[in-house]
Protein backbone atom coordinates (compact mmCIF):
# COMPACT_ATOMS: atom_id res chain seq x y z
CA UNK A 1 0.00 0.00 0.00
CA UNK A 2 2.88 2.36 0.78
CA UNK A 3 4.25 1.95 -2.75
CA UNK A 4 0.83 2.69 -4.20
CA UNK A 5 0.59 5.92 -2.24
CA UNK A 6 4.05 6.95 -3.46
CA UNK A 7 3.05 6.13 -7.01
CA UNK A 8 -0.07 8.25 -6.65
CA UNK A 9 2.01 11.23 -5.41
CA UNK A 10 4.37 10.86 -8.35
CA UNK A 11 1.41 10.78 -10.73
CA UNK A 12 -0.02 13.99 -9.28
CA UNK A 13 3.28 15.88 -9.31
CA UNK A 14 4.65 14.65 -12.62
CA UNK A 15 1.73 13.66 -14.85
CA UNK A 16 1.72 16.91 -16.82
CA UNK A 17 5.34 16.27 -17.82
CA UNK A 18 5.66 12.57 -18.54
CA UNK A 19 2.15 11.89 -19.86
CA UNK A 20 3.17 13.37 -23.19
CA UNK A 21 6.80 12.28 -23.55
CA UNK A 22 6.26 9.47 -26.01
CA UNK A 23 2.64 8.52 -25.77
CA UNK A 24 0.78 7.13 -22.76
CA UNK A 25 1.83 4.17 -20.66
CA UNK A 26 5.16 3.12 -22.16
CA UNK A 27 8.51 4.22 -20.71
CA UNK A 28 10.04 6.91 -22.85
CA UNK A 29 13.82 6.45 -22.55
CA UNK A 30 16.42 3.71 -22.51
CA UNK A 31 18.96 3.91 -19.68
CA UNK A 32 22.34 2.31 -19.08
CA UNK A 33 23.94 2.16 -15.64
CA UNK A 34 27.74 2.13 -15.62
CA UNK A 35 27.90 -0.89 -13.33
CA UNK A 36 25.35 -2.98 -15.25
CA UNK A 37 25.77 -4.85 -18.54
CA UNK A 38 22.23 -4.44 -19.86
CA UNK A 39 20.11 -1.39 -20.46
CA UNK A 40 16.47 -0.84 -19.52
CA UNK A 41 13.59 1.48 -20.39
CA UNK A 42 12.04 3.69 -17.74
CA UNK A 43 10.48 7.09 -17.11
CA UNK A 44 12.36 9.77 -15.20
CA UNK A 45 10.36 10.79 -12.12
CA UNK A 46 12.56 13.04 -10.03
CA UNK A 47 16.06 13.93 -8.84
CA UNK A 48 16.39 14.02 -5.05
CA UNK A 49 19.76 14.70 -3.39
CA UNK A 50 21.62 13.22 -6.40
CA UNK A 51 19.35 10.16 -6.36
CA UNK A 52 17.55 9.59 -9.67
CA UNK A 53 14.09 8.02 -9.40
CA UNK A 54 12.91 5.99 -12.41
CA UNK A 55 9.79 3.88 -13.07
CA UNK A 56 9.97 0.93 -15.48
CA UNK A 57 7.24 -0.69 -17.63
CA UNK A 58 6.15 -2.83 -14.67
CA UNK A 59 5.62 0.34 -12.61
CA UNK A 60 8.50 -0.57 -10.34
CA UNK A 61 10.78 2.10 -8.98
CA UNK A 62 14.50 2.19 -9.60
CA UNK A 63 16.77 4.55 -7.68
CA UNK A 64 20.36 5.23 -8.77
CA UNK A 65 22.87 7.89 -7.88
CA UNK A 66 23.31 10.33 -10.75
CA UNK A 67 27.03 9.51 -10.89
CA UNK A 68 26.12 5.98 -12.09
CA UNK A 69 24.86 7.37 -15.40
CA UNK A 70 26.85 8.45 -18.44
CA UNK A 71 27.81 12.12 -18.80
CA UNK A 72 25.23 12.45 -21.58
CA UNK A 73 22.46 10.94 -19.44
CA UNK A 74 23.43 13.14 -16.48
CA UNK A 75 22.99 16.21 -18.67
CA UNK A 76 19.64 14.85 -19.91
CA UNK A 77 18.47 14.24 -16.33
CA UNK A 78 19.34 17.75 -15.17
CA UNK A 79 17.70 19.33 -18.22
CA UNK A 80 14.55 17.21 -17.81
CA UNK A 81 14.27 17.92 -14.10
CA UNK A 82 14.59 21.65 -14.77
CA UNK A 83 11.71 21.33 -17.26
CA UNK A 84 9.62 19.38 -14.74
CA UNK A 85 10.25 22.01 -12.08
CA UNK A 86 9.25 24.79 -14.46
CA UNK A 87 6.01 23.08 -15.47
CA UNK A 88 5.00 22.10 -11.96
CA UNK A 89 5.88 25.31 -10.13
CA UNK A 90 2.90 27.60 -9.68
CA UNK A 91 3.65 30.86 -11.47
CA UNK A 92 1.07 33.60 -11.02
CA UNK A 93 2.04 36.78 -12.83
CA UNK A 94 -1.23 38.64 -12.20
CA UNK A 95 -4.93 38.28 -12.95
CA UNK A 96 -4.32 38.87 -16.65
CA UNK A 97 -1.84 36.03 -16.80
CA UNK A 98 -4.23 33.73 -14.97
CA UNK A 99 -6.85 34.37 -17.65
CA UNK A 100 -4.42 33.82 -20.51
CA UNK A 101 -2.61 30.74 -19.20
CA UNK A 102 -4.77 29.22 -16.44
CA UNK A 103 -3.09 26.74 -14.12
CA UNK A 104 -4.96 23.69 -12.87
CA UNK A 105 -8.39 24.82 -11.71
CA UNK A 106 -9.96 23.50 -8.53
CA UNK A 107 -12.11 21.22 -10.70
CA UNK A 108 -9.03 19.75 -12.41
CA UNK A 109 -7.34 19.14 -9.08
CA UNK A 110 -10.48 17.47 -7.75
CA UNK A 111 -10.67 15.24 -10.83
CA UNK A 112 -7.03 14.23 -10.39
CA UNK A 113 -7.61 13.35 -6.75
CA UNK A 114 -10.77 11.43 -7.64
CA UNK A 115 -8.93 9.56 -10.39
CA UNK A 116 -6.16 8.62 -7.99
CA UNK A 117 -8.62 7.43 -5.35
CA UNK A 118 -10.46 5.29 -7.89
CA UNK A 119 -7.19 3.80 -9.09
CA UNK A 120 -6.04 2.96 -5.57
CA UNK A 121 -9.47 1.59 -4.64
CA UNK A 122 -9.47 -0.63 -7.72
CA UNK A 123 -6.04 -2.07 -6.97
CA UNK A 124 -6.90 -2.60 -3.30
CA UNK A 125 -10.20 -4.38 -4.09
CA UNK A 126 -8.63 -6.54 -6.79
CA UNK A 127 -5.99 -7.71 -4.34
CA UNK A 128 -8.71 -8.69 -1.83
CA UNK A 129 -11.69 -9.93 -3.84
CA UNK A 130 -10.41 -10.30 -7.42
CA UNK A 131 -13.72 -9.28 -9.00
CA UNK A 132 -13.71 -7.93 -12.55
CA UNK A 133 -16.04 -5.06 -11.61
CA UNK A 134 -13.21 -3.48 -9.65
CA UNK A 135 -11.15 -3.15 -12.83
CA UNK A 136 -13.73 -0.61 -13.99
CA UNK A 137 -12.89 1.73 -11.11
CA UNK A 138 -9.22 1.65 -12.05
CA UNK A 139 -9.94 2.29 -15.72
CA UNK A 140 -12.13 5.27 -14.84
CA UNK A 141 -9.42 6.61 -12.51
CA UNK A 142 -6.70 6.34 -15.15
CA UNK A 143 -8.96 7.99 -17.76
CA UNK A 144 -9.68 10.91 -15.41
CA UNK A 145 -5.97 11.45 -14.74
CA UNK A 146 -5.03 11.29 -18.42
CA UNK A 147 -7.96 13.50 -19.43
CA UNK A 148 -6.95 16.28 -17.03
CA UNK A 149 -3.23 16.06 -17.86
CA UNK A 150 -3.86 16.07 -21.62
CA UNK A 151 -6.26 18.99 -21.30
CA UNK A 152 -3.74 21.00 -19.28
CA UNK A 153 -0.84 20.19 -21.60
CA UNK A 154 -2.88 21.05 -24.67
CA UNK A 155 -3.85 24.37 -23.08
CA UNK A 156 -0.19 25.22 -22.56
CA UNK A 157 0.92 24.01 -25.97
CA UNK A 158 -1.84 25.98 -27.66
CA UNK A 159 0.01 29.19 -26.76
CA UNK A 160 3.31 27.97 -28.21
CA UNK A 161 4.09 29.09 -31.74
CA UNK A 162 7.13 28.92 -33.94
CA UNK A 163 8.86 32.28 -34.13
CA UNK A 164 11.31 33.43 -36.81
CA UNK A 165 15.03 33.61 -36.15
CA UNK A 166 16.55 36.90 -35.13
CA UNK A 167 17.97 39.04 -37.92
CA UNK A 168 21.66 39.05 -37.04
CA UNK A 169 22.57 41.76 -39.54
CA UNK A 170 19.92 44.10 -38.15
CA UNK A 171 20.91 43.38 -34.54
CA UNK A 172 24.55 44.03 -35.32
CA UNK A 173 23.76 47.36 -36.96
CA UNK A 174 21.66 48.48 -33.97
CA UNK A 175 24.20 47.53 -31.29
CA UNK A 176 27.20 48.87 -33.15
CA UNK A 177 25.61 52.30 -33.51
CA UNK A 178 26.93 52.83 -30.00
CA UNK A 179 30.62 53.54 -29.50
CA UNK A 180 32.56 50.69 -27.93
CA UNK A 181 29.85 48.06 -28.45
CA UNK A 182 30.86 45.04 -30.55
CA UNK A 183 29.05 41.82 -31.41
CA UNK A 184 29.97 38.35 -32.62
CA UNK A 185 27.93 35.18 -33.12
CA UNK A 186 27.97 31.41 -33.01
CA UNK A 187 25.21 28.92 -33.85
CA UNK A 188 23.18 29.75 -30.73
CA UNK A 189 23.82 33.31 -29.62
CA UNK A 190 24.75 36.80 -30.64
CA UNK A 191 27.27 38.09 -28.09
CA UNK A 192 27.31 41.74 -27.07
CA UNK A 193 30.62 43.12 -25.80
CA UNK A 194 31.08 46.45 -24.01
CA UNK A 195 32.96 48.10 -21.14
CA UNK A 196 29.75 48.43 -19.11
CA UNK A 197 29.69 52.25 -19.21
CA UNK A 198 27.00 54.16 -21.15
CA UNK A 199 27.61 57.30 -23.18
CA UNK A 200 25.53 59.41 -20.80
CA UNK A 201 26.02 60.68 -17.24
CA UNK A 202 25.06 58.37 -14.41
CA UNK A 203 23.87 58.22 -10.81
CA UNK A 204 22.27 61.69 -10.59
CA UNK A 205 18.98 61.61 -8.68
CA UNK A 206 19.69 58.54 -6.52
CA UNK A 207 18.42 59.00 -2.96
CA UNK A 208 18.96 55.47 -1.66
CA UNK A 209 22.65 54.82 -2.29
CA UNK A 210 25.04 52.08 -1.19
CA UNK A 211 28.12 54.19 -1.99
CA UNK A 212 29.02 52.43 -5.22
CA UNK A 213 30.33 54.42 -8.18
CA UNK A 214 30.36 53.19 -11.81
CA UNK A 215 33.58 51.74 -13.19
CA UNK A 216 34.43 49.77 -16.34
CA UNK A 217 33.57 46.08 -16.68
CA UNK A 218 35.14 43.42 -18.88
CA UNK A 219 32.09 42.30 -20.85
CA UNK A 220 34.20 40.91 -23.68
CA UNK A 221 35.08 37.57 -25.27
CA UNK A 222 33.53 34.66 -23.39
CA UNK A 223 32.30 37.14 -20.76
CA UNK A 224 30.00 38.97 -23.19
CA UNK A 225 26.22 39.18 -22.97
CA UNK A 226 24.48 36.35 -24.84
CA UNK A 227 21.18 36.74 -26.70
CA UNK A 228 19.58 33.69 -28.37
CA UNK A 229 19.46 33.71 -32.16
CA UNK A 230 16.58 31.22 -32.25
CA UNK A 231 14.06 32.32 -29.62
CA UNK A 232 11.30 29.91 -28.66
CA UNK A 233 8.03 30.48 -26.85
CA UNK A 234 8.09 29.01 -23.34
CA UNK A 235 5.41 26.55 -22.29
CA UNK A 236 5.49 28.04 -18.79
CA UNK A 237 6.73 31.67 -18.86
CA UNK A 238 8.62 32.76 -15.76
CA UNK A 239 7.05 35.61 -13.79
CA UNK A 240 9.58 38.37 -13.16
CA UNK A 241 7.75 39.10 -9.92
CA UNK A 242 8.71 35.76 -8.40
CA UNK A 243 11.81 34.95 -10.46
CA UNK A 244 14.99 36.47 -11.90
CA UNK A 245 15.75 38.94 -9.11
CA UNK A 246 19.42 38.27 -9.81
CA UNK A 247 21.35 39.00 -12.99
CA UNK A 248 20.16 40.67 -16.18
CA UNK A 249 16.87 40.00 -17.93
CA UNK A 250 17.77 42.10 -20.99
CA UNK A 251 20.64 43.96 -22.63
CA UNK A 252 20.19 47.55 -23.83
CA UNK A 253 21.33 48.41 -27.34
CA UNK A 254 24.19 50.46 -25.83
CA UNK A 255 25.63 47.30 -24.24
CA UNK A 256 24.38 47.99 -20.69
CA UNK A 257 22.56 45.14 -18.90
CA UNK A 258 19.02 45.64 -17.65
CA UNK A 259 18.05 43.95 -14.40
CA UNK A 260 14.64 43.14 -13.00
CA UNK A 261 12.72 46.29 -11.94
CA UNK A 262 12.58 44.63 -8.52
CA UNK A 263 15.79 44.60 -6.50
CA UNK A 264 17.00 41.40 -4.85
CA UNK A 265 14.72 42.11 -1.88
CA UNK A 266 11.67 42.18 -4.13
CA UNK A 267 11.24 45.98 -3.91
CA UNK A 268 10.52 48.30 -6.84
CA UNK A 269 13.97 49.87 -7.14
CA UNK A 270 12.56 52.92 -8.88
CA UNK A 271 9.84 53.55 -6.30
CA UNK A 272 12.27 53.56 -3.35
CA UNK A 273 14.75 55.99 -4.91
CA UNK A 274 17.54 53.58 -5.83
CA UNK A 275 17.71 54.62 -9.49
CA UNK A 276 19.12 57.62 -11.31
CA UNK A 277 17.19 59.64 -13.89
CA UNK A 278 18.25 57.16 -16.59
CA UNK A 279 16.80 54.21 -14.66
CA UNK A 280 20.14 52.78 -13.52
CA UNK A 281 22.56 52.44 -10.62
CA UNK A 282 25.60 50.42 -9.55
CA UNK A 283 25.77 46.94 -8.10
CA UNK A 284 28.18 45.58 -5.49
CA UNK A 285 30.93 45.30 -8.10
CA UNK A 286 30.51 49.00 -9.06
CA UNK A 287 28.84 47.65 -12.21
CA UNK A 288 26.37 50.08 -13.76
CA UNK A 289 23.09 48.61 -14.99
CA UNK A 290 19.51 49.66 -15.65
CA UNK A 291 16.42 48.46 -13.82
CA UNK A 292 14.04 50.26 -16.17
CA UNK A 293 13.71 50.07 -19.95
CA UNK A 294 16.11 52.73 -21.35
CA UNK A 295 13.58 54.84 -23.25
CA UNK A 296 16.19 57.60 -23.59
CA UNK A 297 17.98 55.42 -26.18
CA UNK A 298 15.06 55.43 -28.62
CA UNK A 299 16.32 58.39 -30.67
CA UNK A 300 19.80 56.90 -31.03
CA UNK A 301 18.52 53.40 -31.78
CA UNK A 302 15.96 54.65 -34.32
CA UNK A 303 12.24 55.00 -33.85
CA UNK A 304 11.39 51.66 -35.50
CA UNK A 305 14.16 49.75 -33.70
CA UNK A 306 14.21 48.08 -30.29
CA UNK A 307 15.91 49.70 -27.31
CA UNK A 308 17.01 46.35 -25.88
CA UNK A 309 16.87 42.59 -26.31
CA UNK A 310 15.65 40.29 -23.57
CA UNK A 311 17.84 37.33 -22.64
CA UNK A 312 15.17 35.04 -24.14
CA UNK A 313 15.94 36.55 -27.56
CA UNK A 314 12.90 38.79 -27.99
CA UNK A 315 13.30 42.55 -28.64
CA UNK A 316 12.15 45.26 -26.24
CA UNK A 317 10.51 48.41 -27.60
CA UNK A 318 9.23 51.63 -26.06
CA UNK A 319 5.64 52.49 -25.28
CA UNK A 320 2.80 51.61 -27.64
CA UNK A 321 -0.95 52.01 -27.99
CA UNK A 322 -1.29 48.39 -29.10
CA UNK A 323 -2.92 45.84 -26.80
CA UNK A 324 -0.31 43.94 -24.80
CA UNK A 325 -0.53 40.50 -23.21
CA UNK A 326 0.13 39.60 -19.59
CA UNK A 327 3.89 39.69 -20.20
CA UNK A 328 3.78 43.23 -21.69
CA UNK A 329 4.39 41.91 -25.17
CA UNK A 330 2.56 41.14 -28.37
CA UNK A 331 2.65 38.53 -31.12
CA UNK A 332 3.07 39.91 -34.64
CA UNK A 333 1.44 38.62 -37.82
CA UNK A 334 4.70 37.03 -39.00
CA UNK A 335 4.98 34.98 -35.79
CA UNK A 336 7.58 37.22 -34.15
CA UNK A 337 7.17 38.44 -30.57
CA UNK A 338 8.20 41.69 -28.92
CA UNK A 339 8.00 43.33 -25.51
CA UNK A 340 6.94 46.92 -24.87
CA UNK A 341 7.32 49.38 -22.03
CA UNK A 342 4.74 51.01 -19.76
CA UNK A 343 5.05 53.86 -17.26
CA UNK A 344 4.36 51.94 -14.05
CA UNK A 345 5.52 48.67 -12.49
CA UNK A 346 6.25 46.11 -13.90
CA UNK A 347 7.53 48.58 -16.57
CA UNK A 348 8.52 45.82 -19.06
CA UNK A 349 8.84 42.02 -19.33
CA UNK A 350 6.25 41.06 -16.71
CA UNK A 351 7.09 37.46 -17.55
CA UNK A 352 9.90 35.86 -19.56
CA UNK A 353 7.84 34.80 -22.59
CA UNK A 354 10.68 32.91 -24.26
CA UNK A 355 12.55 29.80 -23.19
CA UNK A 356 15.56 30.40 -20.98
CA UNK A 357 18.03 28.19 -19.13
CA UNK A 358 18.30 28.91 -15.42
CA UNK A 359 21.58 28.81 -13.54
CA UNK A 360 21.27 25.64 -11.40
CA UNK A 361 23.27 27.34 -8.64
CA UNK A 362 20.52 29.94 -8.16
CA UNK A 363 17.08 29.52 -6.62
CA UNK A 364 13.85 31.48 -7.03
CA UNK A 365 13.23 34.29 -6.48
CA UNK A 366 16.97 35.07 -6.71
CA UNK A 367 17.52 32.81 -9.71
CA UNK A 368 19.12 34.03 -12.90
CA UNK A 369 19.31 33.16 -16.56
CA UNK A 370 22.43 31.35 -17.79
CA UNK A 371 24.83 32.26 -19.31
CA UNK A 372 25.56 35.54 -17.50
CA UNK A 373 28.83 37.50 -17.59
CA UNK A 374 30.83 37.65 -14.37
CA UNK A 375 31.67 40.78 -12.39
CA UNK A 376 34.32 41.01 -9.68
CA UNK A 377 34.11 43.27 -6.67
CA UNK A 378 36.97 45.76 -6.49
CA UNK A 379 36.16 47.58 -3.24
CA UNK A 380 34.57 46.13 -0.11
CA UNK A 381 30.78 46.26 -0.21
CA UNK A 382 29.43 49.28 1.68
CA UNK A 383 26.18 50.01 3.47
CA UNK A 384 23.53 52.51 2.35
CA UNK A 385 24.45 56.08 3.22
CA UNK A 386 21.21 57.29 4.77
CA UNK A 387 20.13 60.79 3.83
CA UNK A 388 22.56 61.10 0.92
CA UNK A 389 21.42 62.29 -2.52
CA UNK A 390 23.59 62.24 -5.62
CA UNK A 391 23.36 65.62 -7.33
CA UNK A 392 26.22 65.65 -9.82
CA UNK A 393 28.31 63.47 -12.08
CA UNK A 394 30.85 64.57 -14.66
CA UNK A 395 33.71 63.26 -16.75
CA UNK A 396 37.10 64.72 -15.81
CA UNK A 397 39.07 62.98 -18.55
CA UNK A 398 39.67 59.53 -19.95
CA UNK A 399 38.67 56.98 -17.30
CA UNK A 400 38.31 59.80 -14.77
CA UNK A 401 35.07 60.93 -13.10
CA UNK A 402 33.68 63.06 -10.28
CA UNK A 403 30.54 62.20 -8.32
CA UNK A 404 28.92 64.78 -6.03
CA UNK A 405 26.43 64.03 -3.31
CA UNK A 406 24.69 65.99 -0.54
CA UNK A 407 24.58 64.75 3.05
CA UNK A 408 23.00 66.98 5.69
CA UNK A 409 22.93 69.72 3.04
CA UNK A 410 26.73 69.57 2.78
CA UNK A 411 28.54 68.73 -0.45
CA UNK A 412 30.82 65.70 -0.71
CA UNK A 413 32.86 64.78 -3.80
CA UNK A 414 34.41 61.51 -4.94
CA UNK A 415 37.06 61.89 -7.64
CA UNK A 416 38.09 58.54 -9.05
CA UNK A 417 40.00 57.13 -12.01
CA UNK A 418 41.87 54.10 -13.31
CA UNK A 419 44.74 53.39 -15.68
CA UNK A 420 45.51 50.73 -18.29
CA UNK A 421 47.20 48.53 -15.67
CA UNK A 422 43.96 48.25 -13.66
CA UNK A 423 45.09 50.56 -10.86
CA UNK A 424 42.10 52.39 -9.36
CA UNK A 425 42.32 55.55 -7.25
CA UNK A 426 39.51 57.14 -5.18
CA UNK A 427 39.78 60.58 -3.55
CA UNK A 428 37.04 61.36 -1.02
CA UNK A 429 36.75 65.13 -0.52
CA UNK A 430 34.93 66.30 2.61
CA UNK A 431 32.89 69.55 2.92
CA UNK A 432 35.74 71.19 4.90
CA UNK A 433 38.23 70.54 2.08
CA UNK A 434 40.09 67.64 3.70
CA UNK A 435 40.35 64.40 1.76
CA UNK A 436 41.41 60.79 1.93
CA UNK A 437 42.66 58.54 -0.89
CA UNK A 438 42.12 54.83 -1.43
CA UNK A 439 43.80 52.71 -4.11
CA UNK A 440 42.95 49.28 -5.43
CA UNK A 441 44.38 46.81 -7.93
CA UNK A 442 41.97 44.82 -10.06
CA UNK A 443 42.98 41.28 -10.95
CA UNK A 444 43.00 40.54 -14.67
Amino acid sequence: MKKLIIAFIFILTSINVFAHDDGHGLPSKEWKINTELTSFKADLLKLDNDNVWLMDSNHKFKVHNISEFSIKDQAYIKHKIELINRLNVSQTLNKMESKENPAFSNINVSLLILGGILLLFSIFQLSKRKRVIHVTYGVIGVLLILLVSCKNTNTINATIVNVPENNVTMMQSIFEKFEGVKVHTDDEFIYVASNGLPNHDMMVGIKTWQQQVPINQDYTGENSWAIPLHPKMAAQPLSTKTNLLKGAIAVAVNGIPIFNPLNNRGEDANAIGELDKWGGHCGRADDYHYHLPPLHLQDQAGEANPIAYAVDGFPVYGETNDTLDAYLGKLNSNGSYQYHSIKEYPYFIAGMRGEVTLDPRSKAPENQVSPQPRTHELRPALRPLRGAEIVGFKTLGENSYALTYLLDLKEHIINYSWDDDNNYSYEFINPNGTSTVETYKRKK
